[in-house]
């Protein structure tokens, strides 16, 4: 048996043996408890106590952590190797954001100038339409912004966005990604033409539901603006001759390299939309965030490292306690994206079940995450969190101090978040239910009926992720810990976190029965399948 084999085996023994036990009672067993599973790092508080562990079971989580050298891997990671088998490239996004004067390398080769050439260029432009000295093909200046992309080309920018945009923004951003005609027209609805820049985000220039959409706001803009329209056009993509052929001027197309996978692409040119519409200055502070996390990650000691940290825990809960589902709460309306962002960069990357050597994986992978904003979904999903049949561990995040004002608001919404955590952890037991409805005056009977119903199990573990302020740099520590939370999961499971197979099967028969849709005689398929078509047909 290999060490890490021998590490997983302890790892399971010790969530067999926590299942059993109450949170709440290791507080009291282990007073120094909260020393080592709690730690600041980038502007975040992180607070693991309220998951299952004990201090040992943390220490076999590091000590599987070290079996799958994580170390190794990371280093590797950093130095530009080919992490990303199955494709041949490295996974360099930590490039895209670092220093200038930095020094790294995609698998050998140099890449650090040509990334600074492009931040500079970008920041170039966006500060050119924020000012007005880049205008429309009217001469007004740019009052909207449009984003078209999908996946990852919309899931980073449209989280950035919503997180620290303006109550009332200088330039407005909109975002269209489904193919669903709704979501483009609500998109264009109400601009002006002369006065929208419209970005298109895809790699290849060939993604079926961007293409779709961007072809419907090139012809909007070239009803209105005629030949000029072109002018209002502008391309984020690693081929730029297809972008030229599509109308956008050279000047405006903005590339990246294939080393940038699409969920970790917010730091490149495809978040040129929140450049211009955010600020150059806020964009480069995102990536500066990013960074000092990277740091983080690459300098710490395992037992002190956040993304190491974060990924133990959720690999304690998958493993070790059999758990397949996690929850990610912010308490931050600006941050209610963030279950929707995770549920790409997590599920895609790691929801595999083959190794990076082509064999099966020995143990479960990816949860399955979903979430949204706190408080809401206290009167939501919280039931079921609380009282349900199955244990479901909770990231719960919150901001100590709000910049949009109503202090008294904010200090009810931590209240709501603490409270959550507390109440998740320790329950109601049934014995105080009992007295509680006593004193009440409800008969004996009453009682019986009502005292399990009300009774809260607790044992239910959290995260508890605090950030001082919601910022430009914190958001930017947030996302690259999250990042590097999902590498290190990967990296201890054995797959490769940086390939995406399982969107392309649902693609190439898409392509199959558009045929299909439009006209042609319909191709194999099942019975089901036919049968649908048909209808749609007729």
């Amino acid at each position: 048996m290999s060490d890490h084999q021998a590490a997983w085996r302890r790892l399971r023994a010790a969530g067999a043996a926590a299942a059993a036990r109450p949170i709440a009672s290791l507080f009291d067993a282990e007073p120094d408890r909260l020393e080592p599973l709690t730690l600041t790092a980038c502007g975040l508080y992180l607070d693991l106590s309220k998951q299952p562990w004990s201090l040992k079971d943390l220490g076999l989580a590091l000590d599987l952590a070290r079996a799958a050298e994580v170390e190794v891997a990371r280093d590797r990671l950093f130095a530009g190797a080919m992490v990303n088998p199955s494709e041949g490239r490295a996974a360099l996004h930590m490039a895209l954001r670092a220093p200038q004067g930095s020094a790294f390398f995609a698998q050998g080769e140099p890449v650090s100038a040509e990334v600074e050439a492009s931040r500079a260029a970008m920041g170039a432009f966006a500060g050119a339409i924020r000012t007005g000295t880049r205008t429309g093909a009217t001469g007004k200046p740019f009052k909207a912004v449009v984003h078209i992309g999908i996946g990852g080309s919309d899931f980073g920018p449209r989280l950035v966005w919503e997180a620290l945009r303006a109550p009332v923004p200088k330039i407005e951003l909109r975002f269209a990604a489904n193919v669903d005609p709704a979501e483009i027209t609500q998109a264009l609805a109400g601009l002006e033409p002369a006065e929208t820049l419209v970005v298109v985000v895809s790699k290849t220039f060939t993604t079926q539901e961007t293409m779709a959409n961007a072809t419907i706001a090139r012809a909007w803009l070239r009803d209105a603006l005629g030949a000029g329209a072109d002018s209002h056009l502008v391309a984020v993509s690693a081929a730029p001759d297809r972008a030229q052929a599509f109308g956008v001027r050279a000047d405006q197309v903005f590339g990246f390299r294939d080393w940038v996978g699409g969920r970790y692409s917010i730091w490149s040119a495809v978040g040129l939309s929140c450049a211009i519409a955010l600020g150059p200055e806020v964009f480069e502070a995102l990536l500066s965030g990013g960074a000092a996390m990277d740091d983080h990650f690459r300098q710490a000691p395992l037992e002190a490292n956040a993304p190491v940290l974060l990924a133990l825990a959720h690999i304690f809960n998958r493993n070790a306690m059999d758990r397949p589902v996690r929850a990610v709460v912010p308490y931050a309306q600006r941050l209610r994206l963030l279950p929707n962002f995770l549920q790409q960069l997590e599920m895609e990357s790691n929801g595999k079940q083959v190794r990076t050597d082509g064999q099966p994986v020995s143990q479960a992978t990816a949860a399955t995450v979903f979430g949204d904003a706190g408080a809401n979904v206290q009167h939501a999903f919280f039931q079921l969190m609380h009282q349900g049949s199955d244990v479901i561990p909770a990231d719960i995040l919150a901001v100590a101090r709000s910049a949009d004002g109503h202090p008294e608001s904010q200090t009810k919404l931590l209240a709501n978040a603490l409270a959550q955590a507390e109440a998740l952890m320790v329950g109601r037991p049934e014995s105080e239910v009992r007295r509680t409805l006593a004193q009440e005056g409800l008969s004996a009977g009453e009682i019986e009926i009502l005292a399990p119903q009300k009774t809260f199990p607790g044992n239910r573990p959290t995260t508890f992720l605090l950030m001082e302020t919601l910022n430009p740099e914190t958001l930017g520590a947030l996302i690259a810990l999250y990042e590097h939370k999902t590498f290190v999961e990967g990296v201890i499971w054995g797959i490769n976190s940086f390939d995406q197979w399982g969107v392309e099967l649902g693609k190439t028969l898409a392509g199959r029965i558009l045929a299909d849709l439009e006209g042609e005689a319909p191709q194999a398929h099942d019975p089901s399948t036919l049968a649908l078509i048909a209808r749609l047909r007729s």
